[in-house]
């Protein structure tokens, strides 16, 4: 009983203090935690900027928890548009808005939206050798998925900057390359 117990703590301190390199939602010395599995429902799915659309009967993973916050914070940028009729599915989840995706502004996956409390708060995002800041404004939720309101697309991996084309633009990036490795912090 006590090895079951001390194993999960052991793990949890050595990811808190390591580097981590992420790669769509696994880091280096493990995995984030999956906390369940969300069975897929297919509906009308915007499949702007390559999402994802779900399938009936799939099982998608869930996650409660992100790698954590740290000066560099390794993440997975993805491209989403925050527009009324876009891929972000309903309004942000901060203000309850649509934006224009000339915005400099991201969603961040639920662990690191942290029940919004950086709502409307700006972060550092580090990729391709350039620095932009940039306002979170959603949640890229790694909990539920597959509905309407999510643009009927499975939850987000733990470790998402979910960022508008401006985000990848002020980069020098193209949006069309969907992913792309970046760090972040907070401002």
């Amino acid at each position: 009983m006590t090895r079951i117990m001390l194993f999960p703590l052991i793990t949890l301190s050595l990811l808190a203090h390591s580097e981590l390199t992420l790669v769509a939602g696994k880091y280096k010395h493990g995995t984030c935690i999956v906390s369940g599995y969300l069975t897929g429902k297919a509906g009308t799915c915007n499949p702007e900027n390559d999402s994802e659309c779900c399938v009936t009967g799939k099982l998608y993973p869930q996650y409660n928890n992100s790698p954590p916050v740290t000066r560099h914070t390794h993440a997975i940028m993805t491209v989403n548009s925050f527009e009324a009729g876009g891929d972000g599915g309903g309004p942000s989840e901060c203000d309850n808005k649509f934006h224009s995706d000339k915005e400099l502004i991201v969603a961040l996956s639920s662990g690191w939206f942290a029940k919004k409390s950086r709502c409307l708060k700006h972060i550092k995002i580090h990729g391709n050798g350039k620095m932009v800041r940039a306002k979170v404004v959603d949640e890229c939720d790694s909990i539920q998925g597959c509905d309407a309101v999510h643009n009927f697309e499975p939850p987000c991996a733990c470790n998402i900057v979910d960022a508008s084309k401006a985000v990848w633009k002020a980069l020098g990036l193209n949006p069309k390359m969907g992913v792309y490795n970046i760090t972040w912090t907070d401002a």
